[in-house]
């Protein structure tokens, strides 16, 4: 048997291959769509990729699974669970196979059992593998968004980001169903899970890449917890904000992902056409540092950095309805193949063209419409706070923002700046705080897109504050329990 994990770091999102080296075949589980990786690993090993499966229909990245077995030649496996409204709309495709708990089905001498696991999503399933060569007990279980290294999966994603109203407390039920029926496998069974620390399809996964059923008895309180009225309570609790994005990765994800055959190729467009461009209805995206950002730039783009987060903030911020037209950065000569990659993982494909960062500042100097990003520093703020000269925004997510804030600061999280900027004061400037000066620097092109120009970036943010030493303000019981631990 051969097993490899993919992870990509910027979804936070594993993907395995599974081969039978005796026969050559092998399985991918909950591919995503830069497909050829996969390919290229079966080669370099001797095998070709024959099945395809998914764990449930995702939320945070277009699946692989259709492209992959159009290219490779072969058969899907798609969840039936989960009733009518969780079946795949392609999944009556002639190389498609239906299966549910209890479901079997061979991979060369490896034997695949799909176990139901409802709960992140009610047609969830899950994998446990066996090698029948060397024994005929599991070696470990394929958990998809079910289990994770530390983690559960969050119950909340159909109501909070596909807006299916009701279906959260059902989710925790079920899940807490489906983790009781899990702990009766054994402990040496490992744990292979579909994310990471980083996704927002938990609060709290861990890091390391794998586990067995024992240790996440004992170290993830998902599985810890016995009482089911708690364990609904807890996992409801304090889940980051999902991605607007998420609700069109189910819709993508469940009628069948576009085959793409390869990243569009993606044309180098004249600076002095993206004012019009812009008129025309297109998101014109800065993806340089916002250190440059801030110095220069073109009146009416958002800036998102192409680091780890460009997929997050991709998705939270540029329409799906619209052409998109990237400014990248000079200094890198991937940065263009590098942003089209992300955008077509989480579905944008829609990429009309790009100007490298130097076309653009030459066309600044010939006149071209200029804005820059005001800074401020800790203690300045400071001063203009005591003397009530400014608004605080803190675009963070709500459980940061419950945990500790500067006084006074309104929070309201950077992806939803651009709906609720109505509530947003206009008769002083608005310093915009997140933790270090990251999400608010988004935050800050987000609102000058939108036409305001009184916004100030907060350089360090809120660690910065408090390691300062300033003034933290905290919720009641959270200041009573720590005045109750000073007694002990």
């Amino acid at each position: 048997m051969f097993l490899k994990r993919f992870y990509d770091t910027k979804l936070a999102q594993a993907s395995y291959l599974v081969g039978c080296q005796a026969t050559g075949e092998a399985l991918v589980i909950d591919p995503n769509r830069d497909i050829d990786q996969y390919i290229r690993a079966a080669e370099g090993e001797g095998l070709h990729v024959t099945h395809v499966t998914e764990t449930h229909i995702h939320a945070d990245f277009v699946s692989g699974t259709r492209e992959l077995a159009d290219r490779a030649g072969a058969i899907m496996y798609l969840s039936k669970e989960g009733g009518p409204d969780w079946t795949y709309a392609f999944g009556d495709e002639g190389n498609r196979t239906l299966v549910g708990d209890g479901d079997t089905f061979m991979i060369g001498n490896i034997k695949v059992e799909v176990l139901h696991t409802p709960g992140h999503t009610p047609e969830h399933i899950s994998f446990m593998i066996t090698d029948t060569r060397a024994t005929d007990v599991p070696m470990g279980v394929f958990t998809g968004d079910f289990v994770f290294v530390g983690d559960v999966g969050r119950p909340d994603l159909l109501e909070r980001a596909a807006g299916i109203a009701g279906t959260m407390e059902e989710g925790a039920r079920n899940l807490f169903a489906s983790l009781q029926r899990f702990k009766k496998l054994s402990d040496h069974l490992q744990i292979w899970p579909a994310h990471g620390a980083g996704s927002a399809c938990g609060k709290a996964l861990g890091a390391v890449p794998s586990s067995t059923l024992g240790y996440e008895r004992i170290a993830n309180w998902g599985l810890a917890e016995d009482n089911e009225e708690r364990f609904v309570q807890a996992i409801l609790a304090g889940q980051p904000e999902p991605p607007k994005y998420f609700a069109e990765m189910k819709r993508i994800n469940k009628v069948g992902p576009d085959i793409l055959n390869g990243w569009p190729h993606v044309p180098e467009v004249p600076c002095h056409t993206l004012t019009d461009r812009m008129r025309a209805g297109a998101a014109v995206v800065d993806t340089r540092h916002p250190g440059a950002f801030a110095e220069g730039h073109l009146q009416g783009t958002v800036n998102i950095p192409l680091n780890r987060s460009f997929n997050t903030w991709a998705g939270w911020l540029i329409p799906y309805d619209r052409d998109i037209i990237l400014i990248t950065d000079e200094g890198r000569e991937d940065a263009m193949d590098e942003a089209v990659r992300d955008l077509a993982m989480i579905g944008l494909d829609r990429v009309a063209g790009f100007v490298p960062g130097a076309a653009l500042e030459t066309s600044q100097a010939e006149g071209a419409p200029r804005a820059t990003v005001a800074m401020t520093t800790i203690a300045d703020l400071k001063d203009r706070m005591d003397r009530d000269e400014v608004a605080v925004i803190d675009v963070r997510g709500a459980s940061e923002y419950a945990a500790g804030r500067l006084p006074g600061a309104v929070n309201i999280p950077v992806g939803y700046l651009a709906d609720r900027r109505a509530e947003l004061p206009t008769d002083r400037p608005l310093v915009l705080q997140c933790q270090s000066g990251a999400r608010s620097a988004i935050a800050a092109s987000v609102l000058q897109a939108h036409g305001m120009t009184n916004v100030v970036n907060l350089v360090g943010g809120f660690a910065d504050w408090a390691i300062k030493g300033f003034p933290v303000e905290r919720p009641a019981a959270q200041e009573a329990a720590g005045a109750a631990a000073a007694t002990v």
